[in-house]
C-alpha cells in the first residue's frame, strides 16, 4: 500500500488534518515494523527501560534524566536510520554491491558510535548515584 502523505492533485485534496493524520499513521507503521521484525530493537528498547529503571531507583536529577532520554532517543534515530537503509539496500539489489555495502557499514558504525556514547553518558550519570556498599 502506497502512502501518499497528503500529495493529490488540487481538485481533490485532502485537509491540512487529513495530511498530517497520514503522515503520522505511516511513521507509526515504520515504527512498528522497525520494532517487531528488527533484532537490534530487542536489544535496546529492553536496554532502555532497565536504564530508566535503574535512573527512577537511584532518583537521578531532571538535568540528568534530559541527558538519559536524549542519548536513548539518539540510538533508536540511529538504528531506526540504520534499519531504513537495510530496506532501501535489499529493495535495490540482492547482489553484492561494494557502495551499498560501504553505505550499510557506515549506518552501523552511526549506531556504534551512538551506542558507545550513551553508554559511557548512561554510566557515567548512574554511577554516581549508586549507593556506596
Amino acid at each position: 500500500m502506497k502512502a501518499n502523505h497528503g500529495k493529490t492533485d488540487r481538485t481533490n485534496r485532502p485537509s491540512i488534518v487529513g495530511r498530517w493524520t497520514s503522515k503520522f499513521a505511516c511513521a507509526f507503521r515504520g515504527l512498528r515494523a522497525a520494532t517487531w521484525r528488527e533484532d537490534s530493537f530487542h536489544v535496546h528498547l529492553p536496554a532502555a527501560v532497565v536504564v530508566c529503571g535503574v535512573a527512577v531507583w537511584l532518583g537521578i536529577s531532571k538535568t540528568e534524566w534530559l541527558a538519559l532520554v536524549l542519548c536513548i532517543t539518539m540510538v533508536l534515530t540511529a538504528e531506526l536510520m540504520n534499519t531504513a537503509i537495510e530496506h532501501l539496500s535489499r529493495a535495490i539489489t540482492q547482489e553484492e554491491h561494494p557502495e551499498i555495502r560501504d553505505a550499510l557499514d557506515v549506518a552501523s558504525g552511526a549506531v556504534l558510535v551512538a551506542s558507545l556514547g550513551a553508554g559511557v553518558i548512561g554510566v557515567i550519570i548512574l554511577i554516581c548515584h549508586l549507593p556506596i556498599l
